[in-house]
């Protein structure tokens, strides 16, 4: 155990929490849960997770799980796994489990959502993340991972610190993989290379996997031609994605075979959609620095309609 991160809060007990949760706990840390849908289940049954290196489940009386951040109380960690529709509860959220040297690590997509948890929490506390990952919460306290991937943190304001790196030894003893960026904007624009045209035409599919997108020869155009236009809008601010990263994303993502992305889970169970962190503010600094982006603009519409 990490012995700056004695004390850890869940905060959204979906796919990532469950999975991420359930790994730090087992590994042995002191991990709450705060949980809405799930909550009888965590309480009753505890969690059960399938991953490529072997099943596990924690007994539900091994961790803690509320209902409100109060039951929680201060601790040395929280890890939002939130979506980002959900961000106007972090006012309510996160002030209950802040003490003056609590790190705040952020697991939402998208651009904007650190500025939200830094709001809230103070831009000191704040460490943002990325998760390149398969994972599904396929039952109530269950998650489902394919594919382990990796987590990539770097703080919000500045460069890497002792407490990035301690973060990322706490996840590594949990057998998760974590890496540390110096340049936090950056990772955030290379994740949404895969996440503007695979979760969003999985939506405007009518609910379809990767694997179907990946197989119409006119899906992956569109695929191809909406990652060019992240690459054009992120090297109008000052980040440069090669094309080879480009190449593998597309590559990577083959051989999953008929993954289901986060976002067409949502709308297929009729929930909100991270419409505006994904696509949206991406489009709107695209449009600040005049860079075109056409075929964004068309998707960006069709989910919005889609989402309401």
């Amino acid at each position: 155990m990490c012995s700056q991160f004695k004390t850890i809060a869940i905060v959204g007990s979906g796919a990532l929490g469950l999975y991420y949760g359930g790994r730090l706990a087992r590994a042995g840390n002191d991990v709450a849960f705060l949980a809405r849908s799930d909550l009888d289940a965590l309480r009753t049954r505890g969690i059960a997770v399938k991953a490529p290196d072997g099943a596990f489940e924690i007994p539900a009386g091994a961790i803690k799980v509320a209902a409100a951040p109060e039951e929680i109380g201060p601790v040395d960690l929280v890890i939002i796994t939130l979506k980002a529709t959900a961000n106007d509860q972090l006012a309510r959220l996160l002030p209950p489990l802040l003490h003056a040297r609590t790190v705040v690590l952020n697991l939402q997509n998208g651009l904007g959502v650190d500025e939200a948890v830094a709001a809230v929490t103070g831009v000191e506390r704040t460490v943002g993340g990325l998760c390149f990952v398969c994972v599904n919460r396929i039952a109530a306290g269950v998650a489902e991972c394919t594919m382990a991937g990796q987590i990539v943190i770097g703080e919000f304001a500045g460069p890497a610190q002792a407490r990035t790196r301690a973060l990322a030894e706490l996840f590594v003893q949990a057998g998760i993989k974590m890496s540390v960026s110096d340049h936090l904007a950056e990772v955030r624009w290379r994740k949404l290379v895969w996440n503007v045209p695979f979760n969003g035409l999985a939506v405007t599919g009518g609910g379809i996997t990767t694997e179907d997108i990946l197989r119409s020869p006119a899906m992956e155009a569109e695929v191809w031609a909406l990652m060019r236009e992240v690459q054009a809008i992120a090297a109008a601010h000052g980040v440069t994605i090669p094309g080879e990263f480009v190449v593998d994303q597309v590559e990577r993502t083959r051989p999953m075979g008929p993954y289901k992305p986060s976002t067409m889970l949502d709308y297929v169970a009729g929930k909100p959609l991270e419409v505006e962190p994904i696509w949206g503010e991406p489009l709107r600094r695209a449009q600040a620095k005049g860079v075109r982006t056409p075929r964004m603009e068309a998707l960006y519409a069709e989910l919005k309609r889609l989402s309401r």
